[in-house]
């Protein structure tokens, strides 16, 4: 259960309302696997949010809500993920989860607060979920993180998996290109999909990869596969809300634009700008009359 927040007209703040919901669970998001094989299930929606606003519009139409450490350069305009910190991402899991009374909220770990063993793996993803009251985190890397992936989940802390193009290794990989195009790269991208997926990871996000591989990947796990610039035949798809609002001039070639925010924010900023030089705004409508 959880408690919806709405934003009070007369304050334009967030106010807490008692509105007890039944949110999705991380088991029913893994059985959408078998029920999508055998015809009674849909692909999982999920959408990056990072604040109560963005997660209230959002939670009606996703299943999933990823508190990405994609923040780092979305919200705080940092060259890559890498200097995101755990209590940034401990900030806005926080909001997006006020925000929410629907969708599971996953919280990316961000990079350094799990690599060097499974132990600190614990502590960190511990203060996120104790800190936001999220469901589950969300760790990139293949058969390497594998057992850190056991040793959460055997601990009760649900993790999903992330292969394929792993932003947080931007230094290592060189760059953002799609991953999988030698046969190499190919079968160890599919191996990491297995190892993460056999030590109990919930679901697999497979980012950047050639199209057969992420079909190779859904057909082989038996948890579900959400694809970013990889495939429709995923079990479900994510994608960073700000790209898709059209809010940034470049996006990647794997993002579908399917608004232009930025835009129309620039249209209805210019307009009050130019009604505020004018003397225009604001008008009788927005200011107090003396009492009579």
């Amino acid at each position: 259960m959880s408690t919806t927040y709405t934003i009070d007209s007369s304050t334009s703040r967030a106010t807490p309302v008692s509105a007890p919901m039944k949110r999705l669970t991380v088991p029913a998001v893994k059985r959408r696997k078998a029920e999508i094989a055998d015809g009674r299930g849909e692909p999982l929606v999920m959408l990056t949010a990072y604040t109560v606003r963005t997660a209230q519009l959002l939670d009606p139409h996703c299943d999933l809500l990823l508190v990405g450490d994609s923040l780092g350069q979305v919200v705080y305009g940092l060259p890559s993920t890498v200097p995101v910190t755990l209590d940034m991402m401990a900030a806005h899991g926080a909001a997006v989860v006020r925000g929410s009374f629907h969708a599971v909220v996953v919280i990316d770990m961000p990079f350094g607060s799990y690599e060097a063993s499974p132990a600190q793996a614990f502590e960190s993803a511990a203060f996120l979920l104790k800190q936001t009251g999220a469901a589950a985190v969300k760790m990139e890397g293949g058969a390497a993180m594998a057992p850190t992936v056991a040793f959460l989940s055997e601990r009760g802390i649900p993790v999903m998996g992330h292969v394929g193009l792993t932003p947080q290794a931007v230094n290592m990989l060189g760059g953002y290109g799609a991953r999988g195009r030698s046969e190499a790269e190919a079968a160890k991208i599919v191996g990491d999909a297995r190892a993460v997926a056999e030590a109990g990871a919930f679901a697999v996000v497979v980012e950047g990869v050639v199209e057969p591989i992420a079909i190779e990947i859904t057909r082989a796990i038996d948890c579900p596969t959400i694809g970013i610039g990889a495939s429709a035949q995923c079990d479900g798809q994510v994608l960073v809300a700000e790209d898709m609002l059209g809010l940034f001039e470049r996006t990647p070639r794997f993002v579908k634009r399917f608004d232009d925010l930025a835009a129309r924010i620039g249209d209805a900023a210019g307009r009050y700008a130019a009604e505020v030089r004018g003397r225009a705004f604001p008008g009788p409508e927005q200011t107090y009359a003396p009492r009579a």
